[in-house]
């Protein structure tokens, strides 16, 4: 099945096809061809794949520091975040700096990440690789995916479509940051409908609902989402 995709540049749609042997976004590069930028997605979950070349946000990823820990607790404080993220406790600063400042030295299999639009700092992003946490490895359907969860923190800069851009700008850095890797993984609660539709929208497809254990002996349902890196960024990335 021969899988078709757009590429918005300022209004103008050019159209497209993905020859066989090519990712989606290698053939949204090439036919975007000698346009001026690069595209990103704007939705991936439908038969068309749509990109658009962005003239207006530069969104990027860089390493938290320890100096990010205040940002990371007010995000956390945000009622539209913390209803997520409730089995962390209630979100003090002393708690999220014993929650993240292994992860920020170095010291966990976890990496934790700021996501930034335009050079403001807005969300933030951890990632690790499934296996590394047996328990959760036993619930999900790769040990070898690479898991990631994310928070766009400042409510203003939701409901604008940065979600997917954020995915993306990690996407680049993590398919260079795990080499060999096929698959990337991502659970949100099943509640949580922008979470799984920004997902869908960056190349992830829904699978399998399962039971998370809580620290409080309870569980939260939760929906496996995968990504395939071949598929959608191709085996090294892009260029």
């Amino acid at each position: 099945m021969t899988v078709r995709l757009t590429v918005v540049d300022r209004g103008h749609v050019l159209a497209g096809v993905v020859r066989e042997g090519e990712s989606w976004w290698e053939a949204a590069q090439r036919t975007a061809g000698s346009l001026s930028g690069v595209p990103s997605p704007i939705d991936l979950s439908g038969e068309v794949k749509m990109f658009a070349i962005d003239h207006d946000w530069s969104v990027t990823v860089r390493a938290m520091t320890r100096g990010d820990l205040p940002l990371v607790t007010r995000w956390r404080q945000r009622p539209h975040v913390h209803q997520w993220w409730t089995d962390d406790g209630e979100p003090t600063l002393e708690r999220v700096t014993e929650q993240y400042a292994a992860d920020i030295d170095g010291t966990t299999p976890t990496r934790m990440w700021v996501a930034e639009v335009n050079g403001r700092s807005v969300g933030f992003v951890q990632d690790y690789r499934v296996g590394d946490y047996p328990d959760y490895a036993l619930l999900t359907p790769d040990a070898d995916a690479v898991g990631i969860d994310y928070a766009i923190g400042e409510p203003e800069w939701t409901g604008r479509g940065l979600g997917t851009r954020i995915l993306w700008a990690w996407l680049l850095k993590a398919r260079h940051r795990f080499p060999g890797t096929a698959r990337c993984f991502a659970a949100p609660d099943h509640r949580n409908e922008a979470s799984l539709r920004v997902l869908e929208k960056s190349g992830f497809v829904r699978g399998l609902w399962f039971d998370e254990p809580r620290r409080d002996g309870g569980v939260d349902t939760v929906v496996g989402c995968t990504l395939d890196l071949d598929r959608v960024l191709g085996a090294a990335g892009g260029t």
